[in-house]
């Protein structure tokens, strides 16, 4: 069964496009959710490498970035035990920045789909034959 081209020219098209509003509203909400977990996921990293690195936390900022990197690691700051303090930081701080990467991208694909049919296009196309 082979399909006419001519039988799409006969069809009308019916075109419904969301409101701007709405989708701008849901990309803003999107940017700032990627944003956040991307920052808390920098912070962590940040820490590993200033305690590899051997930093100083008597300095103001490397203290900061500890108690930041502190409130953001989810709970996981002694999930792995190991003999080597750096490692352990690191596998534990390092688990917490990718598991602040992944909520982001979930949390944003879901928001998404519920509220962006069709994936955040803007145009949901329907074609009908006449009658």
């Amino acid at each position: 069964m082979t399909s006419d081209p001519d039988d799409f020219a006969d069809r009308e098209e019916e075109i419904v496009e969301l409101p701007d509003s709405r989708i701008r509203v849901i990309r803003i909400v999107n940017t700032l959710i990627r944003f956040l977990t991307g920052l808390f996921a920098l912070v962590l990293v940040l820490h590993i490498v200033l305690v590899a690195a051997g930093a100083n936390f008597g300095n103001a900022f490397a203290s900061f970035v500890r108690s930041f990197a502190d409130a953001v690691s989810l709970g996981l700051n002694n999930l792995f035990t190991f003999t080597n303090d750096s490692l352990e930081l690191a596998a534990n701080q390092g688990l917490a920045a990718v598991l602040w990467l992944i909520i982001g991208a979930a949390l944003t694909a879901l928001i998404t789909g519920i509220f962006l049919p069709g994936g955040g296009g803007t145009r949901v196309v329907r074609r009908r034959k006449p009658e």
